[in-house]
């Protein structure tokens, strides 16, 4: 289990599986896609509120753009900051707009018995710490690449970053974090290769 609420080493987020880590007001979570091409489904919590969570709609409202850039503040349901993108080493390709897979979401894509997948990872990694979410609320889909045109179509398309990329997350204030190395294995999200790796997180002052 990460250290709570403390600086310290580098975190492995397994392929597959999910963690999650308090990080306090001020301090930064560092998010390392290690292998280069792994989507890391990312929540944030109120600590100790945890019915007000980081929101995608308010976010993009917020910001009025579909993909945050450096410096940009990240909302919660109550359209509260609670996490700045303070920096990006990425090429900056991420997603605000799809909800977490869950196992529904692979009998759609043709798997007839249990798929690993991000809700639960969730709830998983959460209750690792004690804690349970009161919903999956859609995530920030750290280094997921999905295209769009003018017309509205989407795409899931492979990731454009290299291995080590990384984002820092500041906290504005006491949350928690939760992660998930997302298991797509069907759609090219996590490379054509269609094998999710792990990826690592570590908690900074």
């Amino acid at each position: 289990m990460a250290a709570v609420g403390k600086a310290g080493s580098i975190e492995l987020i397994p392929a597959r599986r999910g963690r999650a880590t308090y990080v306090k007001q001020g301090q930064a979570v560092k998010v390392i896609n290690t292998l280069g091409e792994q989507v890391v489904d990312t929540w944030a919590f109120v600590a100790g509120h945890l019915i007000e969570f980081m929101s995608m709609e308010h976010t993009r409202a917020t910001l009025k753009k579909l993909i945050p850039q450096k410096g940009d503040k990240l909302y919660t349901n109550k359209r509260r900051a609670i996490l700045t993108l303070e920096a990006d080493s990425s090429p900056g390709i991420h997603d605000t707009l799809m909800a977490a897979c869950d196992n529904e979401r692979y009998g759609l894509l043709g798997c007839t018995t249990y798929h690993d997948n991000c809700t639960d990872n969730l709830y998983a990694g959460m209750g690792a710490i004690g804690l349970r979410p009161p919903e999956c609320p859609s995530p920030l889909n750290l280094f997921m690449n999905i295209p769009w045109t003018k017309d509205g179509a989407l795409s899931f398309d492979p990731p454009v970053t290299k291995k080590g990329d990384y984002v820092v997350l500041r906290a504005e204030i006491d949350c928690v974090v939760a992660f998930s190395c997302c298991p797509q294995d069907i759609l090219p999200i996590n490379g054509k290769g269609g094998k999710p790796t792990e990826a690592h997180f570590q908690v900074i002052d």
